[in-house]
C-alpha cells in the first residue's frame, strides 16, 4: 500500500515538473497558447507512454488513466498563468527537468521491475521513462534533443535504474522509489552546478 503511494506520487510530481519545464520551453521559442499545451502535455506523459508501448501495456495508462492528462493539463495552465514570474528561462528549465528525471526514473524503474525485467532492462526502460518526453519535446522545436548533447543528463536515469534494482532485489523495494527519486535528484543537480559534462566524441 505504501508503495503504491510513492509510486503515484513520484508521476505526480513528474508530471508536474516536466508540465513546466513544457512550459519554460515554449516560452523561450515564443509558442502560442496551444504550443505551450502540447509541450507541456508531451513533455509530462510521452516517456511513460512509450514505455508502456514497449512493455506491452495497451492502451497507454497516461491516455486512459484520467488523472494524469488531466494534472499534465492543469499544471500546463498553472505554468502559463505563473510564467512571468520566472525571471531567466534556462535556470528553471533545468531544475524542473532535475526534478522530473528523478521522479520518473523511478516510477519507470518501478514499473519496469514489476514486469520481471533484468537490471539492464529496468536501466533502460527507467532512463526512457525520464528523458522521453524531453526529448519528443526538443524534437518539435526543432533542437537536438538534451539528452544527446555533452550534457550529464540521461547518465543519471541509467545509473538510478541499476540504483533501484540493486535495492529491490535486497528485498527493500518499500524504498527504492524514493532512494532513486533522491539519488537522480541530487546527482543531476550537482552535475548542473558543477557543470558535468560527458566525453566528447570528435
Amino acid at each position: 500500500m505504501i508503495g503504491e503511494i510513492v509510486f503515484q506520487a513520484m508521476n505526480y510530481i513528474g508530471i508536474v515538473a516536466f508540465a513546466f519545464s513544457g512550459v519554460i520551453k515554449a516560452m523561450e521559442k515564443e509558442l502560442d497558447l496551444l504550443g505551450a499545451l502540447v509541450l507541456g502535455f508531451v513533455t509530462s506523459l510521452a516517456g511513460g507512454i512509450l514505455v508502456d508501448v514497449l512493455l506491452g501495456i495497451y492502451p497507454p495508462v497516461n491516455l486512459v488513466y484520467l488523472p494524469y492528462p488531466l494534472t499534465a493539463i492543469a499544471s500546463t495552465f498553472i505554468a502559463i498563468i505563473v510564467r512571468k514570474q520566472f525571471d531567466k528561462i534556462a535556470r528553471p528549465l533545468l531544475y524542473f527537468d532535475a526534478i522530473g528525471l528523478g521522479a520518473f526514473t523511478a516510477s519507470g524503474a518501478q514499473l519496469a521491475f514489476s514486469h520481471g525485467l533484468n537490471f539492464l532492462g529496468v536501466a533502460i526502460l527507467a532512463s526512457i521513462t525520464a528523458t522521453g518526453g524531453g526529448v519528443i519535446r526538443d524534437v518539435l522545436v526543432s533542437e537536438i534533443p538534451l539528452v544527446l548533447k555533452r550534457d550529464f543528463y540521461a547518465t543519471p536515469t541509467i545509473i538510478g535504474g541499476f540504483l533501484f534494482y540493486a535495492i529491490s532485489s535486497l528485498g527493500y523495494e518499500s524504498v527504492s522509489l524514493s532512494s532513486t527519486f533522491l539519488f537522480v535528484l541530487i546527482l543531476r543537480l550537482v552535475a548542473i552546478r558543477k557543470s558535468w559534462r560527458l566525453p566528447r566524441v570528435a
